[in-house]
């Protein structure tokens, strides 16, 4: 295990590459930080889930949050623009496995945490889908505070929002849909105070 966690630590200083690409300074977001986003927004998009009657294994979220993005330790932040290169389905069997090589010798959780992140990667439950969402929903909430303090340039990011596939039915997809509805609300304030 302290392989894995001495390894995990690069998560904090891994500069969130789209930031970097856009000219925005060196620890503007690490991925760390993100995935701290990331978890937060899966337990609160669950939280409510539960609290309206939908069954979700909060456990089972919150651990897919915490590694969806351990195997960029290995292949760093690919920024999307990478898939355009490489391809999705090379870039997907990169991340697989680095993030399997990674977990390897962790001992009675290597499997869990294999499983939790292919499950993650085919969006094949429900806390999948909703930790994809969390992780779209966080970058828009960076990209949100980025703005408010003045960066612009970052109109590219919100493009996720316009027609969001996160595979949500029912009150999942009401949930996610008003949190993006209010999140782009919150960007057309910004937008009308700077023009």
């Amino acid at each position: 295990m302290l392989s894995t966690l001495i390894e995990l630590q690069r998560l904090k200083s891994l500069d969130r590459t789209g930031w970097v690409l856009r000219g925005l300074p060196p620890g503007t977001e690490s991925v760390a930080s993100h995935s701290f986003g990331v978890a937060v927004t899966a337990m609160l998009l669950a939280d409510n889930l539960i609290a309206r009657g939908i069954e979700v294994d909060i456990s089972r979220t919150l651990r897919m949050a915490l590694i969806h993005d351990w195997a960029e330790t290995r292949v760093g932040d690919m920024p999307k623009t990478a898939t355009q290169y490489f391809g999705a389905e090379a870039r997907c069997t990169a991340e697989l496995t680095a993030f399997r090589d990674m977990v390897q010798g962790t001992g009675f959780g290597e499997m869990i945490y294999q499983n939790l992140f292919e499950d993650y990667e085919q969006r094949a439950s429900l806390e999948a889908r909703l930790v994809k969402a969390a992780d779209i929903i966080d970058l828009l909430v960076e990209v949100l505070a980025l703005e408010r303090a003045g960066s612009r340039g970052l109109d590219e990011f919100w493009e996720v929002a316009e027609k969001p596939d996160f595979q949500l039915d029912g009150v999942a997809e009401e949930i996610v849909a008003g949190m993006l509805r209010d999140l782009l609300t919150a960007r057309a304030q910004i937008k009308s105070e700077h023009t």
